[in-house]
């Protein structure tokens, strides 16, 4: 099976830059969709971009764009989140999740989860 692994968070301050990784295993990259969703203790899971099989097409929601970038290097297995000018609200576990084939913004339709990473942000 396919097997995620984020890494990258910490501890930042408001207006910093994070680069979170998602490096997959056990399978053939290229096949997967991946997006990158967050949870903030006792609110919902949320979605913050998706990128396709080739890199070719990406997607952010309102709350993130302009902030957030998401790129992929298949040859290395892996999926960026480039995140930018911080904010506290930005606080919460970062997870990669992975489908075969066409992208989507609902987290139910990926199959493959990372165990997240923790970004805080501080004022």
């Amino acid at each position: 099976q396919l097997q995620l692994v984020e890494s990258g968070g910490g501890l930042v301050q408001a207006g910093g830059s994070l680069r979170l990784s998602c490096t997959a295993s056990g399978r053939i990259f290229s096949d997967y969709a991946v997006g990158w969703f967050r949870q903030a203790p006792g609110k919902e899971r949320e979605f913050v971009s998706v990128i396709n099989r080739n890199g070719g097409a990406t997607y952010y929601p309102s709350s993130v764009k302009g902030r957030f970038t998401i790129s992929r290097d298949n040859a290395k297995n892996t999926v960026y989140l480039q995140i930018n000018s911080l904010k506290p609200e930005d606080t919460a576990v970062y997870y990669c999740a992975a489908r075969d084939g066409f992208y989507s913004t609902s987290w139910p339709q990926y199959h493959y989860w990372g165990q997240g990473t923790q970004v805080t942000v501080s004022s």
